[in-house]
């Protein structure tokens, strides 16, 4: 079997989807490995260093018209579906459940299509396989870089000959992965840090890294499926958003990570949160996305500063702006996946195991993921996300 490496086309995109590192254990599989001239090269990894793990260089119109399966991080775009025929299996981060329409698209030209954001999350031996994990892992700490770097005091206590500098007070919302890596990172920078989630059972998390949990008076147990925090309803939100807005207009530096898969970010920062806010405080708002933030003003891909001083940045894709590391973890949980799929050298789709079932979303060409089957039908085709280009 066949598997190609696809050189990234998305703009900032610099991840990779293997590593020269990860190359031995499909090798060893029985597993061809052709990797797309410089598709390494914004990870900081040569064709040649590719060529001494055992892969073979080829151009793109080589890799797609010989490769069994693609390999890639992002979604492929318009021209990179053209490429693609007929019982090839593509594998990536396909984000089914905010694009159907290319999911449709994938199906009805008999590909197969694997993603690996529909891992189930809650199953133990998925954990090697979960990108969105340790994707978030990579954004959580650069985050705080990014807010430290844009926040114009220290971050820790300082005395010198000069005077005392505070520390600064910030403020991680949604205590996930990368909310907990930002406590960590945070912590270390020598920040005082809060943290707040609507599932309870964060707190002994969150303390367990240094931070002070915040408790509302109106706190409701928000606790979904899967690992993830539901919505909550209208009445629900605005209850605590009240007790939040006071918390937020504390703070130096608030980040912000709570997101619920395929739906628009909750807003977790209101514009009048904001308009309390100090000037020269700092949001980081990683939950942005062409479907909105978790701030009310988020503008995604953007930092823009408000008429009272405080800077709020959207970035899109934190993970892609440390492309080593983030590729090095995002390689090894694809290649766990790969390999759960391999039997005898060939791509063997077991839909009694679990992880088959949750992350094809298509193949013999359709569309058999329910969730996405459900965003296809005639009532749900307005559904948020369309194929992008």
């Amino acid at each position: 079997m066949k598997v190609g490496v696809a050189k990234e086309t998305a703009p900032g995109e610099r991840r990779v989807a293997l590593v020269p590192e990860s190359l031995g254990k499909l090798t060893t599989a029985g597993i061809e490995i052709l990797i797309e001239r410089g598709a390494g090269d914004g990870a900081f990894l040569p064709d040649q260093a590719y060529v001494e793990a055992g892969a073979r260089v080829v151009s793109a119109d080589e890799l797609y018209a010989q490769a069994d399966v693609v390999l890639r991080v992002q979604k492929p775009s318009v021209a990179e579906m053209a490429r693609l025929r007929a019982g090839q299996a593509v594998v990536g981060l396909l984000q089914p459940l905010l694009d159907p329409s290319l999911m449709q698209a994938l199906a009805s030209k008999g590909v197969i299509a694997i993603s690996l954001d529909a891992i189930p999350r809650t199953l133990s031996r998925a954990q090697t396989m979960d990108a969105l994990s340790s994707q978030a892992n990579v954004g959580g700490y650069k985050a705080v870089l990014l807010a430290a770097n844009e926040y114009g005091r220290y971050l820790p206590l300082l005395t010198t000959a000069a005077g005392t500098a505070k520390p600064a007070n910030l403020l991680i919302l949604g205590i996930g992965v990368a909310g907990l890596q930002a406590i960590g990172t945070a912590r270390r920078l020598g920040a005082v840090v809060k943290a707040y989630d609507v599932r309870p059972e964060t707190k002994e998390q969150a303390e367990s890294l240094g931070a002070t949990f915040v408790m509302l008076k109106t706190a409701i147990d928000a606790t979904g499926a899967g690992g993830y925090a539901r919505e909550l309803t209208p009445e629900e939100r605005a209850a605590q958003q009240a007790e939040l807005n006071g918390v937020i207009a504390s703070m130096d530096i608030v980040i912000t990570t709570a997101q619920v898969p395929g739906r628009r970010p909750p807003v977790l920062v209101t514009a009048a949160a904001v308009g309390a806010m100090k000037s020269g405080s700092v949001i980081v708002d990683m939950a942005a996305s062409e479907l909105g933030g978790n701030c009310e003003l988020t503008k995604a891909g953007e930092t823009l500063v408000t008429d009272n001083g405080v800077t709020i940045i959207g970035p899109e894709n934190l993970p892609a702006s440390m492309p080593a590391s983030a590729s090095a973890f995002f390689a090894r949980n694809i290649s766990a996946l790969l390999l759960g799929m391999v039997k005898d050298g060939a791509l063997t789709l077991d839909f009694a195991d679990e992880v088959t079932a949750a992350t094809v979303i298509a193949t013999g060409g359709a569309v058999i993921q329910e969730a996405t089957k459900k965003l296809l039908e005639p009532a749900g085709t307005a559904a948020p996300g369309g194929t992008r280009a």
